[in-house]
Formats: C-alpha cells, sequence, structure tokens
C-alpha cells in the first residue's frame, strides 16, 4: 500500500510542547499542512473524469457537493456532458487527446484540485490522471466494476486491478486485519439487474458520441473501434438481447445434459482495461489458441472445453468463429463448445476447472472451491488461490484453492474496497452512492480504515 494514500494521526501532544521563557512572547507553532485526504470536506476539491455510463458521476457530485466539496467534471464528449446536471461545473475538453496532460495540469492549478476521480485507470487520459495524482500528492479515487460481481463495485485509492493496492498486500495480513471479525460478514445484497440497464446506457452514450459531438471536435476515443461501428455494435447487442438469452439457454442445456467433464474458459472483452494493461496477450485469439493447443496435447479424451463469451461481448473479434476453426485444426472440434454471454453460476456448478486471462468472474469459481488458472494479473492471484501449475497439468489434473485462505481473502474485500451496489439500475445505484461519499471523505483509504478498527459498517439492503 502507498503511504501517500494513509492519512497519518495529524497533532502534538501539547503538554510535550516547551513553555515560553517569562517576559518573551511565544512564537506561533509551526503549522502542518494535513494530507489531503485529512482535510474536511469544505476544503476539499474534487475533479470527476470519465465515469461509468449513465448518471452515476452525476448523483456522486451532487452528494460531495451537499458535503460542502467544491466538485468539477470535466468532459471528453457529448455523452459525458449528457450525464451532468452541474453545467456551471463543466469543463469540456474539445482539445485532442496529446494536449490533455497539460490542460490537467492547469486545472489541477487553478482549481486548487485536491482529488481526482475516475473510472479506471488505464485508458490514457485516466493514466494521464493517476500519474499526474501521484507526482501532486493528491488523491485519486478510483470506481470500476466489483471485483466481487455481479452484487458490489470496487472503490480504491492510487489504482485498480493491476494497480491496485491488494496486489501488494498479502493474505497473511489480510487475515490479521480481519482477527476480530466473525466469519459471517457481508452476504450478498438483493438480486439487482444492472446488465439491462449497462447496455441501454451503453447505447445511449455512443448514440450522442457519434450525432452530437460538434463542441468536441479534437475527441479521440481510446478503443480501436470507430464510433459508428462502436455505436452500431451496442445497439444490435441491445436489440438482439432476447434472441441471445433463447441461444444461451440452448447451448447451456446442451452442454449440461450430455455428462462429459469440462472445463469452463472465461472469456473477456478485448477492449476492457484488465486484458489490455495487465495480460500478456495483444488478442483474446492469442489466449483461445494457447488454450486450445494445451487442451488438445493434454486433457483426457473423455473431456470437454466450453468458452463462455462475455456479457458485453458485441462480436467484433469473431471469436466464436475463430475459437471454431483453431478447434478443426487441432482434431478437437467435437470437444469444443461456444456459449453465448449470460449468467455464470448454471455452468459452474458443473465444471471442474476455469480458465481465464484475469476475469473478475474467477472469483465465482473460487467461492465454489473450483481450481483456477489465471494467464494474466488479477487482484485474486494469491498463493494457495490460483493455481501454479503448467497449464497442460492444469487442465490434466488441477490443484484446487484452499477454501480457508478464500474465504478470507472474500471477507477482507468485502470489508474493504467493495461496496454493495451497482453503477446502472436505480436501486443498486442508490445503495452504492449511500456508501461510498463517507468512505471517500475518509481519511484512511478502505484497507488502512480496516486495520485501523475504524472501517464503517456495509449495511445490507433487503430484496424488494
Amino acid at each position: 500500500m502507498t503511504a501517500s494514500f494513509i492519512a497519518p494521526r495529524a497533532g502534538a501532544d501539547p503538554a510535550r510542547a516547551p513553555a515560553p521563557r517569562p517576559g518573551v512572547e511565544p512564537a506561533p507553532a509551526a503549522q502542518t499542512p494535513a494530507p489531503v485526504a485529512a482535510q474536511p470536506a469544505d476544503q476539499r476539491v474534487f475533479l470527476l473524469l470519465q465515469g461509468p455510463h449513465g448518471p452515476f458521476f452525476d448523483r456522486l457530485g451532487r452528494l460531495l457537493r451537499d458535503s460542502g466539496a467544491q466538485v468539477w467534471r470535466v468532459g471528453f464528449n457529448a455523452g459525458d456532458a449528457f450525464f451532468w446536471r452541474d453545467h456551471d461545473h463543466y469543463i469540456p475538453h474539445r482539445d485532442s487527446p496529446e494536449d490533455w496532460p497539460a490542460h490537467l495540469d492547469a486545472l489541477i492549478d487553478r482549481l486548487g484540485v485536491t482529488d481526482i476521480v475516475l473510472y479506471g485507470d488505464v485508458r490514457p487520459i485516466h493514466a494521464a490522471a493517476r500519474a499526474a495524482a501521484a507526482d501532486r500528492g493528491l488523491v485519486l479515487h478510483v470506481f470500476e466494476e466489483g471485483y466481487l460481481r455481479p452484487y458490489w463495485i470496487s472503490y480504491e485509492r492510487g489504482g485498480s486491478n493491476g494497480h491496485s493496492a491488494l496486489m501488494q498486500i498479502g493474505l497473511d495480513r489480510m487475515i490479521a486485519a480481519q482477527r476480530d471479525f466473525g466469519d459471517d460478514v457481508n452476504r450478498p445484497p438483493a438480486h439487482w439487474g444492472d446488465m439491462r440497464e449497462h447496455k441501454f446506457y451503453g447505447a445511449l452514450y455512443h448514440f450522442l458520441v457519434l450525432t452530437a459531438n460538434r463542441r468536441y471536435p479534437g475527441f479521440a476515443s481510446h478503443r480501436e473501434v470507430p464510433l459508428g461501428r462502436e455505436f452500431r455494435l451496442n445497439l444490435r447487442r441491445l436489440l438482439l438481447s432476447p434472441l441471445h438469452a433463447l441461444r444461451r439457454r440452448v447451448q447451456a442445456r446442451r452442454i449440461q445434459s450430455r455428462g462429459f467433464p469440462y472445463a469452463l474458459v472465461l472469456m473477456q472483452l478485448e477492449h476492457d482495461s484488465s486484458f489490455l494493461a495487465h495480460s500478456p496477450y495483444r488478442r483474446m485469439a492469442e489466449f483461445t489458441a494457447e488454450v486450445l493447443t494445451a487442451f488438445a496435447r493434454a486433457a483426457p479424451g473423455h473431456h470437454h472445453i466450453v468458452f463462455k463469451s462475455h456479457p458485453l461481448e458485441d462480436g467484433r473479434a469473431a471469436l466464436d468463429q475463430v475459437i471454431r476453426e483453431q478447434a478443426g485444426k487441432l482434431g478437437i472440434a467435437h470437444r469444443v463448445h461456444l456459449v453465448q454471454g449470460g449468467k455464470l453460476a448454471g455452468l459452474l456448478s458443473q465444471a471442474r476447472a476455469v480458465v481465464t486471462i484475469n476475469s473478475t468472474a474467477a472469483q465465482q469459481a473460487l467461492w465454489r472451491g473450483l481450481p483456477v488458472k489465471a494467464m494474466g494479473r488479477a487482484v485474486y492471484c494469491k498463493p494457495g488461490l490460483v493455481s501454479d501449475q503448467p497449464l497442460e497439468d492444469f487442465l490434466r489434473h488441477p490443484d484446487p484453492p484452499d477454501r480457508r485462505l478464500y474465504k478470507h481473502y472474500r471477507n477482507y474485500l468485502m470489508d474493504t474496497c467493495q461496496v454493495p451496489g451497482g453503477f446502472y439500475a436505480a436501486l443498486s445505484r442508490a445503495h452504492a452512492l449511500r456508501l461510498v461519499v463517507d468512505m471517500m471523505l475518509d481519511p484512511d483509504d478502505p484497507y488502512a480504515a480496516l486495520e485501523s478498527g475504524r472501517a464503517a459498517n456495509r449495511q445490507q439492503m433487503a430484496d424488494e
């Protein structure tokens, strides 16, 4: 954990101060500025950059303003502007991405920024903000999809995923921090729906960027796909959701009814930040080829392998076709199956092992005690949790996780960086906001708060 994100206890003991000499006016005590995170809310200036699609950042900004803080938002396109209602505190960035670091430095100086807030820390504009916050000693608040999906979001300081403080916190430290806590903590909240709203807001956002972006001549997406195609892919995914749901049920039922042992491969989006920044692959096709080759060489002949696509996969990488071609060349096409998105629980319940790059969904497998092989960097890549076997050995005879250790790990996440709720559906968004603003204003980051014994209770919301 980086020390700059943990507020030290400020203030000296007045009983130890030397008494002034008679007849001599005492010199004023030297004032050491409080660390940024320890300053009261009315001395904080929050600069919000790009957030999740939809109104989450707008609602977050309102609550921060209500606390007494100043709140500003930088928008990079029409989608950002549409979801921000406080127009007096909106700053458009109309120049190119190359001009952004200089613009950010100027904003920090002009506004007196103390805190930067963003969603994900890998896209270029956010990577520049992460570097600026580190250089200037600012508090960097990072939101991400939950490490324990689908009922949580992640809130951390300094970075997330491969940049998270969790990467340096060992299991022994996690267990020690939970010494005063029982085993039964933070059960999953209500079965909130977020995926439908996520698809809707994504389609609307890209429609606005495509049709109403004249005020942002320098805008360039951090993704490789042109804006027009991005919108069409999002719209197509939204419109075809009922058909895809039917196809998933058919695919899953075939797999579950045929009785063969299978390994489950959790696919990821090629444009996902975790894949781009924290994996050894440039394309998902490289990963699928490596897995299929190892499976063909090592897995028993009666075993099968199931590739499950990400729920937001839009077909831009044509992975279904790629996998079929790769399997055909290896002579194992009859043992390879594909499932389009959907819920994971049914497939996990009968899988013998899970292979992934660094998908957060792997934590659902660990929770069930399934062996997991991670090919990239992830916060759950701890000794005793994921397998360190070579891939072929893993597919032949996988080593299971230590379920006791994973329980400690999971409880630690739920007591620190995992906030029950979501970004998209109204009910789940409201519950996350109810908790996260206090966490942002706390002098300690979530990990230091738990270790100091000051972690707030995580209230849960019942099913409604």
